[in-house]
């Protein structure tokens, strides 16, 4: 008989405050479902780490392992593609002692009603070696907390938990993870969603957040830049009524009742103007050929998805 799996869950937070990232909501949905929660706090400049010990403290139930750490902002190699963000990621897995290792970024949340197909398909999972991970459908919000965006802009799914016996690492800037051979994880279905609120929050924390976030794919910003705290993707922080965009109708996670009731700025979706380009009719086509059909196509997968 195959024992009961084991599950770490893990994750990293640096500047939560100074950002308004939804971390404490995100450490709230991932404890109930995990025997030890890894908390990686990067050094910043705000009370982020504090916020932290006294979750630990208050809410923990004696699972969480806390460390810090100094991200390394002024070697520019690191500067690339993000690579900071999955050593970060990386230095919280090696600290996992699981079977199974969840992971979770400071803007993703958890719905409580998918914990018993999650946990049966842990289950499943645990019992059939071929298996390397657990795949997650993403609901990604945007400019509002009942705004969503359904598009390939927007990637679908994404592996959240593996089998750590599969030596899996974070890769890029932690969006996905890999063997270590580079070759892709075989992983299953996981029946669960991830709510995903990067692109949820007051417009000034926005653009602060971009024009760090910026800076760990782009490098140091130059001189005027930095003095205006001009992203390097320029506007692109701006909400607009981009293609995509719908109206969510369904239920947020528990956790994160207080934050969207205490919303403090509006964005209209249906009173914005529509904004596109000509590079955006291909996207464009493909979306409808999805609806249309159920099928996405040259979808990249980062990931092989066990039958």
């Amino acid at each position: 008989m195959t024992s009961k799996p084991r599950l770490s869950g893990f994750t990293l937070v640096r500047n939560g405050e100074k950002f308004q990232y939804p971390y404490l909501e995100s450490l709230r949905s991932l404890l109930p479902l995990v025997d030890e929660l890894v908390i990686n706090v990067g050094r910043g400049e705000d009370e982020t780490l504090g916020r932290v010990q006294e979750f630990a403290r208050a809410e923990g139930q004696g699972k969480v392992v806390l460390f810090e750490s100094d991200w390394p902002l002024d070697d520019p190699e690191k500067r690339k593609g993000g690579l900071i963000l999955s050593e970060q990621t990386n230095l919280a897995l090696e600290r996992c002692t699981g079977d199974w290792c969840f992971y979770l970024q400071a803007d993703e949340v958890l719905h409580e009603e998918d914990a018993p197909r999650f946990r049966q398909a842990l289950e499943r999972a645990h019992g059939d070696p071929a298996i390397e991970g657990l795949l997650f459908d993403y609901v990604h919000f945007y400019g509002s907390f009942d705004v969503v965006q359904v598009t390939r802009s927007a990637y679908r799914r994404e592996v959240r938990v593996v089998r750590r016996a599969s030596g899996a690492r974070s890769v890029g800037d932690a969006q996905s993870f890999r063997k270590g051979d580079g070759s892709k994880l075989r992983v299953a279905r996981a029946q669960a969603r991830v709510f995903h609120y990067g692109w949820v929050r007051p417009p000034e924390a926005m653009k602060e957040k971009t024009f760090f976030m910026d800076q760990l794919y782009h490098g140091k910003p130059d001189a005027r830049d930095a003095a205006t705290g001009t992203p390097h993707t320029g506007e692109n922080y701006r909400y607009k009524r981009i293609w995509g965009l719908r109206p969510f109708r369904g239920s947020h996670p528990r956790v994160m009742g207080q934050r969207i009731a205490s919303q403090g700025w509006s964005w209209d979706l249906a009173n914005s103007p529509f904004v596109w380009s000509w590079r955006d009719a291909k996207k464009i086509v493909l979306d409808l050929f999805e609806r249309a059909t159920g099928i996405r196509l040259f979808e990249y997968r980062s990931y092989r998805l066990h039958e």
